[in-house]
């Protein structure tokens, strides 16, 4: 579904990514693995159209999206949950469901507000309530939510549970297990391996900008050296 070749990013005369590829096949869960400052949210903002590559090549469903603004490249079925969440502090977050809601694909079972109330119970309980009025993890469920409701094809999470509680943290890898059991392509940037290995189906660990390592979480599991060299576990 998604097909990256060779992207190269900078910013100015500071190249972040040198030559970066990778493939998420359709329903495939994968991640970007690696320290900080190595390139992972670069990759998404240069899959977006936030910060356009310099050279390689990004095709969604066959679709080529180098050089597409970053609105037609949402449109194509892109759901992108940033990193810091950025949800709308002055709108309620009925209002901020209700901003992005989309269904260009003509899905028969769409994301609506009462779908995603079903999977984030907070959410329902504080729809009334403005998004700076939310707790961390509600304004990250809230944001996942902001996301399904274009109905993606593919879904970015970038740093999907970073500075939540434990409990939060749960309830949005549950969420993300759910996803992936409908079927959906995701692609996510997280820290903490032991939950993404049960709901990750392929790993792309990032050093510098460049690929060094790719296989499956078993193959991660075992090999302690790409865990210490690379993730400094």
């Amino acid at each position: 579904m998604l097909q990256v070749r060779g992207l190269e990013t900078a910013y100015g005369r500071s190249q972040v990514l040198f030559g970066v590829s990778f493939d998420i096949a359709p329903g495939q869960v994968a991640t970007l693995l690696g320290r900080n400052g190595m390139g992972k949210t670069t990759t998404v903002r240069s899959i977006m159209g936030i910060t356009p590559p310099k050279a390689g090549s990004i095709a969604f469903d066959g679709q080529p999206l180098r050089g597409l603004p970053m609105h037609q490249i949402a449109q194509a079925g892109i759901g992108l949950v940033p990193e810091g969440r950025q949800v709308f502090p002055n709108l309620t977050v009925r209002e901020n469901l209700l901003a992005t809601a989309a269904n260009r694909a003509r899905h028969r079972d769409p994301w609506t507000l009462e779908k995603v109330f079903t999977m984030f119970h907070q959410l329902r309980m504080r729809q009334h309530h403005y998004g700076n009025q939310l707790s961390g993890g509600e304004q990250q469920m809230l944001a996942i939510g902001r996301a399904l409701m274009t109905n993606p094809r593919l879904l970015i999470l970038d740093e999907a549970t970073e500075g939540l509680a434990p409990l939060v943290r749960a309830d949005i890898y549950r969420s993300i297990g759910q996803l992936k059991a409908e079927g959906l392509s995701i692609l996510l940037i997280d820290k903490d391996l032991r939950a993404l290995a049960p709901v990750a189906d392929a790993h792309y660990v990032l050093e510098k900008g460049r690929v060094v390592w790719q296989g499956s979480s078993a193959e991660l599991a075992a090999d302690r050296d790409v865990q210490q060299r690379y993730l400094g576990i």
